[in-house]
């Protein structure tokens, strides 16, 4: 019984729902950042700043680990990894950041669940594939169901340029994210899952804080404790741990069937939005992220 319990499978569909759960509680944390009380609220370069400085130990370690048996990168190595590092990590984070101060946790990450969609478009639209009556069926549900979504969203904020900016940062997140995907599956097949994000993670922790430093004077970092508490626990539970239990649910279980667990990961922000932050739940956002989670499952089946 105990070896039935750890077989690889199981194993690979627990990891795969507690990162699906540290993902999920990353849009929680960063509001309640934001409504900290104090005389300059937090912003987004700086909450992201700590974000990526609490974690930068464990990846700077991963990395040196996992390259110290491997080939020496090569120059492309290098171009590439500075590439999606920019594009996945940073560029993905910083407009989800950005996002998430003008709209509720549940829309940002519904939103965010587009990306298997939009690397379905990305294929279609760049490498020749062609597009089936499911994956077309998908992309209808998906989009009608962030529609629903978005509509409930400007109901209870009764601000609609806010709301119309927020999402649009967020699905700038989204889409940046897939190309991100789409260009990382090689290298992570020539380097490794760990060498790679590893790499990569290092790249955008140093581009944020070059970002972090251009824009904000040093003083920005001095904060109330619950920022950096904050911070520590995003590192932690959203950042670091979520990353490579991903990567060890994909090894173990291939990726359609993590990305399919990973639906529960809106259905757990709206939860949480609504129990931590008090965001309001209503039928419509609850028939929206349904389409959504359908689309993603129509996608992601064989």
């Amino acid at each position: 019984m105990p070896l039935r319990f750890l077989s690889a499978e199981r194993l690979g569909v627990a990891l795969a729902i507690l990162a699906a759960l540290g993902f999920s509680i990353k849009a929680i944390l960063i509001k309640l950042a934001y409504a900290v009380p104090q005389a300059v609220p937090v912003d987004a370069i700086t909450m992201m700043s700590l974000r990526m400085v609490f974690s930068l130990p464990v990846f700077v370690w991963v990395g040196f680990q996992s390259s110290r048996s491997a080939p020496p990168l090569t120059r492309r190595d290098w171009s590439v990894l500075l590439v999606l590092g920019l594009v996945g990590y940073y560029g993905a984070s910083i407009l989800d950041f950005i996002g998430l101060q003008y709209i509720s946790a549940g829309l940002e990450r519904l939103i965010l669940f587009t990306y298997p969609t939009l690397t379905l478009l990305i294929a279609v639209l760049f490498q020749g594939k062609s597009l089936e009556r499911r994956e077309l069926t998908a992309l209808i549900l998906s989009y009608t169901g962030i529609g629903l979504a978005f509509v409930h969203d400007l109901k209870f904020s009764g601000d609609t340029t806010a709301v119309l900016i927020g999402a649009m940062f967020v699905f700038g997140s989204s889409l940046t994210y897939a190309f991100y995907l789409t260009g990382s599956a090689p290298m992570i097949q020539r380097l490794g899952s760990a060498r790679f994000t590893a790499m990569a993670m290092i790249f955008s922790t140093a581009a944020t804080q070059l970002h972090f430093f251009i824009m904000k004077p040093l003083s920005a970092y001095i904060q109330p404790v619950s920022i950096y508490a904050y911070g520590i626990t995003m590192a932690v539970f959203s950042t670091v741990l979520p990353v490579f239990m991903l990567s060890a649910a994909i090894r173990r279980i291939g990726p359609s069937r993590t990305v399919l667990i990973g639906t529960l990961g809106p259905v757990l922000t709206i939860f949480f939005g609504w129990w931590l932050l008090g965001e309001p739940l209503s039928l419509v956002q609850t028939a929206g992220a349904a389409l959504v989670l359908t689309g993603v499952w129509f996608v992601s089946r064989h």
